[in-house]
């Protein structure tokens, strides 16, 4: 069903379009299976072909996009504009320079099963050998080469050009002149041929198909060298396949025979024609100057194909084996010959000269008409060969700008991971200075007791350290750590706090041991009663010398609060599942 997209008329099919014409992907019916969503162009609706992934998340065909961008002042994404026309904004703005490949969607493409849709192909594969197939299917419908206007079926095209064709070359049977098919059928009158013979080849054309066998393929015919000594019987198709693969075989039949005619002839020139009234014998010498020159000409056709090796299989034998039946595709000169001394030893007349005369003839021009098939698969070769070459070169020009691109977002990838560190590790600085004192008091807020004491209980995290100070702008780093399960002596019992002295920016400027009074205070949140523990540093002790590590030994008060007490309902230490610890540090001692 015809679409209609941007006011044009859109059939489905897959071409390749030229200015004037909408492009399309594959078409949706030779799947064997529905094609996924993803899988569609948003403007043509087929088969994704070369598939484009827009900034809008859209698809599209590459040369959907290219029509789109072309033909369009402001090119805005066919999706995008029938779904959610309220959301159009600057990634709905079509550009060949804001698409990118979709390599995953496009390889998903070349997997799916498809089958040739052309009446009476069978053939089955992947979309990755549709193209491919496409170029060469028989069942395919392509204009004639001669540029008569016809469409003919691919693997009709030879018997067209032969039989059909009002553009191919043909010889007069009658005065030898070579001209159209068609001027041939409608307006050659043959001024050598007699009244009642100038119309025998239009009226042999016409009543070809009235006298042909009925049967269609099923008929076993003759090959039509039969006469010269190939003995190949089969159906229509399997006759044509013969005459096409056997030229070369048959030129040489042709050879034979006529260099036997030739013999023959020369050695009838020596019989005195004894004043006979036959004209056919009177006309005798002209006749075979006229046979010896075609000869010669054939000799020399034959000799050249000589030259190029191309009569290496002219014994061969091949059996083809087809509906039960043995066809045999050989040539046996045994027969040839034995037909051609018959003609030796047959009286000379004018009868046998016009029948050698009409074979010959017959014979050029089933030549010219081999030739002429030829040129024109001679001519479709090279098409096809200057189609894959640009194919080739696109191909590779399309696959370096792939890994070009594959290496830039390679490259991008990289570059947000490490900025993505980079950021983390701000937000992490920024988070701890904000929390840093430089007074040398910290209060501390815990919250979420209960889980953090189930997970010191069973093990999982024993121990939380509370954000850094200093006891002043260049002063000494400490920190405070908290055991909720209690650690040492206080082990299971008691909450153990210690005090921990860290390796600091300014430690070569400070006076080491540290001997600073600390105090540890749990703060009552009714602010009834605090619980207040206090100790000054034994400055013996490694844990108050100058930190080698980022930290020393933590030092401190390892029962420094009973957990039974830990939830009564006279204090508050806990409430809301937070708890506040605070630390103070003398600066004056």
């Amino acid at each position: 069903m015809a679409q209609e997209l941007n006011g044009f008329v859109h059939n489905g099919l897959p071409s390749s379009p030229d200015e004037n014409e909408l492009p399309s992907g594959f078409p949706q019916n030779i799947c064997d299976d529905v094609p996924e969503q993803k899988y569609l162009c948003s403007f043509c609706k087929n088969i994704l072909k070369k598939a484009y992934q827009t900034l809008c998340g859209h698809r599209y065909c590459w040369a959907c996009v290219e029509w789109i961008v072309k033909y369009n002042k402001t090119p805005i994404c066919q999706k995008c504009k029938e779904d959610e026309p309220q959301s159009i904004n600057e990634d709905s703005i079509l550009g060949l320079g804001k698409i990118f490949s979709d390599a995953a969607v496009s390889k998903e493409i070349l997997d799916l099963k498809v089958h040739c849709i052309n009446p009476g192909c069978t053939w089955k594969s992947t979309m990755k050998n549709y193209e491919d197939h496409v170029t060469r299917c028989e069942f395919s419908l392509i204009p004639c080469s001669t540029g008569c206007g016809l469409m003919v079926l691919r693997k009709k095209l030879a018997d067209h050009l032969e039989k059909e064709c009002k553009n191919s070359m043909m010889d007069c049977q009658q005065c030898g002149v070579k001209m159209l098919l068609k001027d041939l059928q409608n307006k050659h009158v043959c001024e050598e041929a007699p009244v009642n013979e100038k119309k025998i080849f239009k009226i042999e054309s016409a009543n070809k198909e009235k006298t042909r066998p009925p049967g269609g393929n099923r008929t076993r015919d003759s090959c039509r060298f039969a006469e010269l000594g190939c003995n190949f019987r089969g159906g229509k198709e399997r006759l044509k396949d013969h005459e096409n693969s056997s030229v070369v075989a048959h030129l040489a039949l042709v050879l034979q025979f006529a260099n036997t005619l030739k013999t023959s002839l020369t050695q009838s020139s020596c019989i005195p024609n004894g004043g006979s009234d036959d004209p056919s014998v009177v006309s005798l010498p002209s006749m075979l100057a006229e046979l010896q020159s075609k000869v010669q000409q054939l000799e020399k056709n034959v000799l050249s194909l000589f030259s190029e090796g191309s009569l290496a299989s002219l014994h061969t034998q091949v059996a083809v084996e087809s509906t039960g039946d043995l066809e045999t595709d050989h040539f046996e000169g045994a027969s040839c010959c034995s037909g051609i001394s018959d003609l030796q030893t047959a009286p000379y007349s004018g009868q046998i000269l016009a029948e050698c005369q009409s074979r010959v003839d017959a014979l050029e021009r089933k030549i010219q008409t081999f030739e002429n098939i030829v040129t024109v698969l001679n001519r479709e070769v090279e098409k096809t060969q200057t189609t894959l070459v640009a194919f080739e070169r696109q191909s590779k020009i399309d696959q370096d700008a792939i890994k070009a691109l594959e290496r830039k977002v390679s490259d991008q990838q990289h570059l947000l991971a490490l900025k993505d560190v980079i950021i983390n590790e701000f937000r992490l600085q920024m988070l701890s200075l904000e929390q840093i004192c430089y007074d040398g008091l910290l209060i501390w807020k815990i919250t979420d007791v209960s889980r953090r004491r189930q997970e010191a209980i069973s093990g999982r995290v024993t121990s939380l350290a509370s954000p850094t100070f200093y006891t002043s702008k260049y002063g000494y780093k400490v920190c405070m750590r908290l055991y909720f399960n209690g650690d040492g002596s206080g082990r299971g019992t008691h909450i153990s706090l210690f005090f921990v002295v860290m390796r600091g920016e300014y430690d070569a400027l400070l006076h080491w041991p540290f001997k600073q009074k600390v105090t540890f205070m749990l703060l009552d949140q009714n602010n009834r009663e605090h619980l207040i523990d206090a100790f000054r540093p034994d400055v013996n002790s490694s844990s108050f010398q100058r930190p080698v590590n980022d930290m020393n030994i933590a030092s401190g008060c390892p029962m420094f609060f009973p957990l039974s007490k830990l939830d009564s309902p006279k204090h508050a230490y806990v409430k809301d599942d937070n708890l506040f610890i605070k630390c103070i540090i003398d600066a004056t001692t």
